[in-house]
């Protein structure tokens, strides 16, 4: 199936009515789709994307973050807060510091695709 170059939008409606029909997707749950959208706010924030890019490649303590991304300390912690309460990272103390890895690497999917996307994008 082709659609040759310069067809109309009726020659398109044509071709993909020759499609076989989609099977509906599962139907979610109100929950669910409002825990995904939960999530999905989390990791909206720029530097949260940043956190979540650099904890892919290791654990990381406050300030190898700082470090990383030339953000103030606070900012930092502010953000690993909202990371941590939406379930992205955990924190394990060691002595004074706590280090903080991803929960799984669903969630740097997410992030790595939506960044992938973007600089193919660009």
């Amino acid at each position: 199936m082709s659609i040759t170059a310069g067809a109309g939008p009726a020659e398109e409606h044509v071709h993909s009515a020759e499609r076989p029909p989609v099977e509906p997707g599962p139907v979610r749950t109100p929950a669910t789709l409002a825990a995904a959208g939960d999530l999905l706010r989390a990791l909206a924030a720029p530097v949260r994307i940043a956190i979540v890019l650099q904890l892919l490649e290791s654990a990381r303590c406050v300030h190898d973050l700082v470090d990383a991304l030339g953000v103030a300390q606070p900012l930092i912690s502010q953000h690993l807060r909202v990371l941590k309460t939406a379930g992205v990272v955990h924190g394990e103390r060691h002595g004074r510091e706590v280090l903080y890895s991803l929960v799984d690497d669903h969630l740097a999917h997410i992030v790595v695709d939506a960044v992938a996307h973007v600089e193919e994008s660009a």
